[in-house]
């Protein structure tokens, strides 16, 4: 399994690797809401208890899964297509395991999204963020960007494999994306939200991803909280990638 998912997620790498345009394509949005939030809530860092002085430091992590969710979010509409295309089904009928098919597919998408996160990285550290930029710092984010971004992709994957059909997986992933990422710290801090969302944020692995990230980006790192972020976000998505593979199982067998 392990060898034939190396060499699946190789393939998949080749195909962007000769169209590079469009992963830098991806990257225009996150740089957007980078410097329009970044004005346009940049009087919060103002507010009696905001826990920055400048608000588009506060973002940054923010910014950081927003790139996660809308880069991994889509990673089902290729499987579609080689569904629709007759691939898989060549595929199912040589010897390669069955589980590689999809978890190439998801270590395509999360490594997708980490070299997207770098890129952003870089270009935060050339605006002058005041960020934690050394080594273990950084890993330790990228980190948190592969684990979400695996969940994700495995969960555009498994429902691509329920529904069938590309147009309905686009407004699940619309439906899925833009409300876990308002019901989440990602903009203003949670002593800033009103009690429902909060209590919403509580059980969403978005906001447990961007704490994370900011734990460790900004101020004093604080790797006790990582690890409990880390943790969260990681069992959900070993628990996403194991129904994705039992539902590709249960379909084609």
């Amino acid at each position: 399994m392990l060898a034939d998912t190396w060499y699946l997620f190789h393939k998949y790498a080749r195909i962007s690797i000769r169209a590079p345009l469009w992963s830098l394509f991806n990257l225009i949005q996150p740089l957007i809401w980078l410097i329009i939030f970044g004005q346009l809530f940049k009087n919060f860092a103002s507010l009696p208890g905001f826990p920055t002085q400048n608000y588009s430091d506060f973002l940054i992590p923010g910014v950081l899964i927003m790139t996660v969710l809308f880069g991994s979010s889509w990673s089902g509409i290729s499987l579609l297509r080689e569904i629709n295309g007759g691939i898989i089904d060549k595929m199912l009928v040589s010897p390669v395991s069955r589980s590689a098919i999809l978890l190439s597919r998801v270590l395509h998408a999360a490594v997708q999204v980490v070299i997207q996160t770098i890129i952003i990285l870089l270009v935060t550290w050339l605006m002058g963020a005041q960020l934690n930029f050394q080594a273990v710092e950084i890993g330790l984010s990228l980190l948190m960007v592969f684990l979400l971004g695996s969940a994700f992709a495995a969960l555009s994957n498994g429902i691509a494999i329920l529904i069938q059909r590309e147009e309905p997986l686009v407004v699940i992933g619309n439906l899925l994306t833009l409300p876990l990422m308002l019901c989440s710290s990602a903009l203003v801090p949670k002593d800033f939200m009103p009690v429902w969302i909060n209590a919403l944020a509580s059980i969403n692995p978005v906001d447990y991803a961007v704490e994370g990230i900011r734990a460790v980006l900004l101020g004093t790192p604080q790797y006790q909280s990582f690890l409990i972020d880390s943790l969260v976000v990681g069992g959900f998505a070993v628990a996403v990638i194991a129904w994705s593979i039992s539902a590709f199982k249960s379909l084609r067998d």
